[in-house]
């Protein structure tokens, strides 16, 4: 079994947080040697995914919460965002997931769903559930070089 640290927080589903999050992923990924670029991509990446169920997984008077996940292992970082505001049991989401697919109808999801293709671009490997609400699970690796070796890469190529 791969060894990896799990770091999971809960914010409120608030635009606010957004910002605590963004700063949180910028310092996981310092300490793991991300480039700035990386960083930079990374902290999109999270702010779209996060702002996705703030803006559509709860009602206007419904105090939800958004459940952020960071699973850090030698070569990536891998980040779940979900908005049930449940804790994560990793064995489960891994096997309830399935890679974003361009041709899925965005729609279906969430709408604007803009912002998952603009996580598609920045990230190395996007998967969702949809199964209690949307987990989004993204993946970057350290080393590009690494992303080769995984044939289940989705293609950003339209």
């Amino acid at each position: 079994m791969e060894r990896f640290d799990f770091i999971e927080m809960k914010v409120p589903a608030k635009p606010e947080y957004v910002g605590v999050i963004r700063l949180s992923i910028s310092g996981i990924a310092n300490r793991m040697g991300f480039s700035y670029e990386d960083i930079e991509d990374l902290k999109i990446a999270i702010s779209e995914a996060i702002t996705n169920a703030v803006t559509h997984a709860y009602h206007e008077n419904d105090e939800g919460e958004v459940t952020v996940g960071f699973a850090v292992y030698e070569d990536r970082l891998e980040v779940m965002v979900a908005d049930h505001g449940g804790s994560f049991d990793l064995n489960e989401i891994k096997d309830g997931i399935g890679p974003y697919k361009n041709t899925e109808s965005v729609e279906n999801l969430r709408e604007g769903g803009f912002g998952l293709f603009l996580i598609n671009t920045l990230m190395d490997k996007v998967q969702i559930n949809n199964n209690y609400g949307v987990i989004i699970l993204m993946t970057k690796y350290l080393n590009e070089t690494e992303v080769d070796l995984d044939d289940d890469q989705i293609s950003t190529t339209q």
